[in-house]
């Protein structure tokens, strides 16, 4: 049996954080870690997801190429998941020549067998922009929750699956102009002829996750319509009929044939261009997608069906899908900045320690709230004072008392069976949760270990046995070593950092999974050292703080109109001391701001100076006397110093 396990594509168009993570990309990577112990056929596929909206908003509000967006993200993604402890055999991108000619041979055979065809629509099309709006270029409220900024292809707050004309209000998300509905010519895919057949396969799966299967049944219960799978657009595979321009596969249809694609650069970077076909065409192979909730319907019913038209792959045997992460309560965005972004993080803390978390708090059958409160409890209390402490009590132990070599023993107590039983018992329980995606189950066998391990420390005493029964605590701390290289393996999976220094400090690598259970002990400590440093309140805290502020993404921060001004006249706030009245000079237009600059400036200093304003805030009145802007500064504890150019300007000019 092989398996072929892949990660849902993360789009090309920002960073990877918490929510992509716990959905599908730490999940499989914990499978595909346990499946490489058991010394089984396995490989990992993934790849960026290069085409589509997102990616051409993304390079628009940056004012760059969409090549340009996808070239700079593949690389920050792929060192993401390095730096993280996620591996794959191979993680390819869907701008690649190879998956272009071979998205545009799935649509060719699919059209060809009569499961194509081509229908006039209606569109919308943005006056201002000029051109026709993919889904995600209109916005609106949502029909069936009512919330404001729901896309054309999903509302994020309810999940409904929506159509633009769909939209109360819709408006172009670049512009914010009406769009108006005009004609085009577009090519959609029978979906609605694979009703029979997908719910004959679906009602095979009885051991998928019931989440997943009430999400399916619910769609297949309201009836699969037929979709579009073109979209007007220069970025993205290009449509392959004869006089077609300015069409593009749509992303959804492109994006699940890059894990075929990816597993053919996989083949061909081996050295055996053919290898592929022995895990997408024979049915020996096991397929399984790791998911987010946000994809079930594309993995499930719609990348199935496209399978089945195309008559020549297998289908997927598992599609563990997780569930959603909250942040403090809230909805991850990123088009709101409102993440922990694994970049950022890596910056500052452990990968172990965020896989832990995430694992501990895995979605996998309801939604979960990662929250840093709980991040440090869970480093702190669970990784450093049981796994950690145990580790280094037992290592410190026996390098202060035995020279750093391992004690034997040849009998056991009661108590030392039990233990030694446990962990022969321990690869099949942990492994058999893995094998059914149980991920937060399985890693809590693992720290049920380490919570035994430090009662049956303490209920030993080695710090008096060594000297009044010197064999007993030999035996003890033999058995303690059996405990130590268990769990260097047995964490791995879920703990891949960890488990390599656990190894390295004693110096021994057990071959594979099914060993654990009756390891040989390892003969030295190689050296010692504390595995998990706590973490303080005052550092959690600043993360804390940082989700408090919030994040301004590029189309926020255009709305500022920041304009050079000359102060022309400065005058204190008559009953006041801090507030300066100052009429300042912004092109050819004149204008008043009060500033609360008081203590800090002498209004007659302040004539004459080019300073920077913020040009287009509402009029406000500050005691009772008209602000039309605000003047910048920059505040420290004890002084406020106005922000001023480097050389002479005039006013008026824009500032970027």
């Amino acid at each position: 049996m092989r398996l072929l396990v892949t990660s849902a594509l993360p789009y090309a168009n920002g960073d990877i954080h918490l929510g992509h993570l716990a959905g599908c990309y730490l999940p499989a990577d914990i499978y595909v870690r346990y499946q490489r112990l058991k010394k089984r056929n396995v490989i990992h596929i993934c790849g960026t997801d290069e085409h589509g909206v997102p990616v051409t908003i993304s390079a628009e509000k940056e004012n760059k190429t969409p090549q340009e967006i996808v070239d700079h993200y593949y690389e920050s993604i792929k060192k993401s998941f390095v730096d993280f402890g996620i591996y794959f055999d191979n993680f390819s991108r869907t701008t690649l020549p190879l998956h272009h000619r071979l998205a545009q041979n799935f649509f060719l055979k699919i059209y060809n067998k009569g499961y194509i065809y081509e229908k006039e629509v209606r569109q919308f099309f943005c006056p201002g922009c000029r051109r026709f709006l993919p889904d995600r270029y209109i916005t609106g409220k949502c029909p069936k929750c009512g919330a404001d900024n729901a896309r054309g292809d999903q509302c994020e707050a309810c999940g409904h699956w929506l159509e633009p004309f769909e939209l109360i209000e819709p408006r172009c998300l670049i512009c914010g102009e009406t769009p108006i509905p005009k004609q085009t010519k577009h090519w959609y895919f029978k979906l609605s002829q694979f009703q029979k057949k997908l719910s004959d396969w679906i009602e095979q799966k009885k051991d998928w996750k019931g989440t997943v299967l009430t999400f399916i049944k619910g769609w297949l219960k309201e009836g699969l319509a037929d979709r579009p799978i073109t979209r007007d657009m220069s970025w993205g595979v290009p449509v392959p009929l004869d006089g077609v321009q300015g069409k593009v596969l749509y992303v959804w249809f492109d994006a699940p044939i890059g894990y075929i694609s990816s597993t053919m650069e996989w083949a061909e970077k081996k050295g055996e261009p053919d290898l592929w076909k022995e895990y997408w065409l024979d049915k020996d192979t096991k397929l399984i997608h790791f998911i987010g909730k946000d994809n079930i319907v594309f993995h499930t019913l719609i990348w199935p069906a496209m399978l089945m038209a195309y008559g020549d792959y297998i289908l997927p045997a598992e599609i563990p899908a997780n569930q959603f992460l909250t942040l403090e309560g809230r909805k991850l965005s990123t088009s709101k900045n409102y993440a922990i972004w694994l970049p950022e993080y890596l910056r500052e803390f452990s990968p172990d320690s965020l896989r832990y978390a995430l694992t501990r708090n895995a979605p996998e059958s309801r939604d979960a709230d990662f929250t840093w409160r709980d991040f440090q409890v869970w480093h702190n209390n669970e990784l450093a004072d049981i796994l950690g402490n145990f580790i280094n009590r037992t290592l410190t132990f026996i390098k202060k008392y035995y020279n750093s070599s391992v004690p034997t023993a040849s009998t056991f107590s009661d108590y030392d069976n039990r233990i030694i039983g446990m962990l022969h018992k321990a690869p099949q329980i942990i492994g058999e949760k893995i094998e059914h995606f149980e991920f937060k189950s399985a890693l809590q066998e693992v720290m049920k270990i380490a919570q035994e391990a430090n009662r049956y420390f303490d209920h030993e005493e080695p710090w008096i046995t060594r000297r009044t029964s010197p064999l007993i605590c030999e035996r003890t701390m033999y058995v303690c070593m059996k405990i130590v290289t268990s769990l260097a393996v047995l964490s791995e999976p879920f703990l891949p950092f960890t488990s390599e220094r656990i190894k390295k400090m004693i110096n021994f690598i057990p071959q594979d999974w099914d060993e654990i259970g009756s390891p040989d002990v390892a003969k030295t400590i190689h050296h010692t050292g504390i595995l998990f440093q706590k973490i303080d309140d005052e550092v959690i805290e600043v993360q804390v703080n940082k989700l408090k502020k919030p994040k301004l993404n590029i189309e926020d921060f255009q709305k500022l109109a920041l304009k050079t001004a000359k102060i022309l006249k400065a005058g204190l706030v008559p009953g006041t001391d801090g507030l300066i009245k100052c009429q300042v000079e912004v092109g050819k237009e004149q204008k008043q701001i009060v500033a609360g600059i008081g203590k800090h400036y002498r209004p007659e200093d302040l004539i004459g100076k080019i300073v920077i304003i913020v040009d287009n805030l509402k009029p406000t009145k500050i005691k009772g006397v008209l602000s039309e802007g605000m003047l910048l500064a920059a505040v420290s504890k004890d002084d406020i110093v106005l922000l001023t150019t480097d050389r002479p300007i005039d006013s008026g000019e824009t500032v970027k």
